[in-house]
């Protein structure tokens, strides 16, 4: 295993995505291996590297890393954007938590039938208004960041999160102020101005060709 890191998932968002941001965020650069057809996950399985046979996948520090969150906090740990203290580190995860769960319903939007896709974004965007956007908002009420004075995990996973939800909905945040403001302030930081650019590991947001070779790939998922 090389000092890289290197992502192993599909040439698309879904639960990689947040890992590829907080990369970025950190300004560590990665490798990616696209998953396209089934055979390299049966390889992936059984050469032994997903524990619980799932993807993502990060061959960081010598370590093969799976599960999002156990990979996430790894990289929040390392490159210092978990907080100051463990009491910084709790209030970091509840709002993490929180973007993660409003992530989950995103990222489940292209793969809900046609005649379901209308309902699943009015749910999106009910619990967005209802739910979780005012927590956010709140929260940046008297600072620039979620947590403490500096920047973490919380605020690149409400960046992400954010920037989503305006893409399905595209006035969502005209009620939220602070939100806006913070978004600003994100996207002028150099590493994530430069995530930000044409050209970066971003990811566009989820097309047919996607949503098929996920399916086709994670075939047993969706019998």
């Amino acid at each position: 295993m090389s000092d890289k890191v290197v992502l192993h998932y599909f040439n698309g968002r879904g639960k990689m995505e947040s890992i590829r941001w907080l990369l970025a965020a950190a300004g560590v650069q990665f490798e990616e291996v696209f998953l396209t057809k089934r055979e390299q996950y049966e390889k992936l399985l059984s050469d032994g590297a997903l524990m619980f046979q799932q993807v993502p996948l990060v061959e960081i520090d010598g370590m093969q890393l799976v599960q999002s969150k156990a990979i996430l906090n790894y990289i929040a740990g390392k490159y210092n954007l978990y907080g100051k203290d463990l009491k910084e580190r709790a209030m970091i995860d509840m709002y993490s938590e929180g973007a993660s769960d409003l992530t989950d319903l995103i990222i489940m939007y292209p793969f809900k039938p046609a005649e379901h896709k209308q309902t699943h974004l009015s749910t999106i965007e009910q619990k967005a208004k209802d739910r979780f956007l005012p927590v956010f908002e709140k929260g940046l009420a008297d600072s620039h960041f979620l947590v403490g004075n500096q920047l973490s995990r919380a605020d690149v996973h409400l960046l992400e999160v954010t920037l989503m939800l305006q893409e399905l909905l595209p006035t969502i945040l005209s009620t939220f102020p602070k939100i806006q403001a913070f978004q600003e302030k994100m996207k002028a930081l150099p590493t994530i101005s430069k995530f930000l650019q044409p050209g970066s590991a971003r990811k566009p947001p989820p097309d047919e060709a996607y949503v098929k070779t996920v399916m086709a790939v994670l075939s047993h998922l969706f019998k």
